[in-house]
């Protein structure tokens, strides 16, 4: 995955138990493993139910990639709590980003599927990891071109700071601090974001990608 997105940092979640940081073979710090990530998943769809009355309008949004089996975790969360079966799209944002002209290479489209349009839906977009808010922007640049919604909310599983533009998380899963330079990613087995998934911090690892 790649280390991503949005918003003002937000304080961290009453209750969070997460356990002490491990430390895998490539020098990695993991901060959420895979029963921290569905704590922290029951969690945030438990205070979507309890912000939102007309859960009949809901629409959850998953940037990709790491948005993607985040936002279908959301969605069994919700199903089991509301009894809500919610649509669940997939947006990518290659083409809305604001460094899109300055970058080297051409960037890699990933896919979209979008089975309805937005209009006079509450989008809850969801991404795995919030830094600059570039990602989110670019994200609610895109979703216009499908609707105009009643209203917008951001799932972030991780905001890990370094705001750049004035976007806010609704939801978090857990707030961590880290430098500019470090790298935040969503894992799962073998590279592939299926299984049991875990965020790590790579100290010093970001790329050239700021979102």
């Amino acid at each position: 995955m790649r280390d991503v997105s949005d918003e003002h940092p937000q304080p961290r979640a009453a209750g969070d138990s997460t356990p002490a940081e491990s430390h895998p073979a490539n020098g990695a710090n993991v901060v959420l493993d895979d029963v921290g990530i569905r704590r922290a998943l029951t969690r945030i769809a438990h205070e979507i139910v309890e912000r939102n009355e007309d859960l009949s309008r809901l629409y959850l949004v998953a940037v990709p990639n790491g948005g993607v089996p985040l936002a279908r975790q959301l969605a069994e969360n919700l199903r089991s709590i509301a009894d809500e079966d919610v649509t669940i799209g997939i947006l990518d944002t290659t083409l809305y980003r604001d460094d899109l002209i300055t970058r080297a290479e051409r960037p890699r489209l990933r896919r979209t599927e979008m089975p309805s349009v937005v209009d006079e839906r509450v989008v809850i977009l969801v991404d795995d990891v919030a830094s600059t808010g570039r990602t989110i922007r670019a994200a609610m640049d895109a979703l216009m071109d499908f609707g105009r919604p009643r209203s917008v909310q951001v799932v972030a599983l991780v905001d890990r700071g370094h705001r750049e533009l004035p976007i806010r998380i609704d939801y978090v899963g857990k707030n961590i601090p880290t430098r500019e330079e470090d790298l935040v990613l969503l894992e799962g087995e073998d590279g592939h974001l299926e299984g049991p998934l875990r965020v790590v911090v790579q100290p010093g690892g970001r790329k050239e990608e700021t979102s």
